[in-house]
């Protein structure tokens, strides 16, 4: 072989080396693209805005138990559980994350007043990212604490007529939403009458846990 040839093999070798080194190169970087990909997938579109869903109650599960009071057995009311619906009625897909603040209101929206406390956070469910596609529909549950486990003079029983909804991470000018409702409550302030959840995907039922 002539002094030519071996320089042409040599080259050959090089070029193949450095094409079999940048493939093992690429083949080792292709899986990282993916995961960052999913794990900032969540925070790529922008959070739900209140004029573009529709929140609605929705099942409610109640119950009886039998309680103590002086020498006799009444019966008084159980936690009623409630799911509370987040539909995405817009046209973009948006994320939602964490606790809706929900207070029991009277009236009307224009002269409606908030009734006792807000409702409390319930930390059972850890929150997590929700991104609603469009027509998608994800909800909160939300636990209202009959009023005859409280002492009339604490509690000051009235009728509340709409449950007034803040979307969790909305700026204090945001708009909230209202929902009809027809439950008791406790107008004075401090009875904790009233807590949610974080906000989970798909629509509630409640008593079943979303995997």
């Amino acid at each position: 072989m002539t002094r030519y040839g071996h320089i042409a093999w040599r080259v050959i070798a090089v070029v193949a080396f450095a094409g079999t080194a940048a493939l093992a190169v690429t083949l080792t970087r292709v899986p990282a693209r993916p995961q960052h990909a999913a794990f900032s997938s969540s925070l790529l579109e922008s959070p739900c805005a209140t004029s573009g869903l529709e929140a609605w109650l929705g099942l409610g599960t109640t119950g009886a138990t039998l309680v103590k009071h002086t020498r006799d057995h009444v019966q008084a009311p159980e936690d009623t559980y409630y799911s509370l619906e987040f539909t995405n009625i817009s046209a973009r897909a948006c994320r939602l994350y964490g606790y809706p603040e929900v207070s029991a209101y009277a009236g009307s929206l224009l002269v409606g007043t908030q009734i006792g406390s807000a409702a409390i956070r319930d930390t059972s469910i850890r929150p997590q990212p929700v991104v609603l596609a469009p027509g998608a529909t994800a909800h909160s549950v939300l636990r209202v604490t009959g009023t005859g486990r409280f002492r009339p003079g604490a509690c000051a029983q009235v009728t509340a007529l709409e449950l007034r909804v803040m979307l969790p991470g909305q700026g204090v000018r945001a708009r909230p939403v209202f929902v009809p409702v027809h439950l008791s409550a406790c107008s004075k302030k401090g009875p904790e009458f009233l807590s949610v959840q974080a906000i989970q995907p798909q629509p509630g039922i409640p008593g079943v846990t979303v995997p």
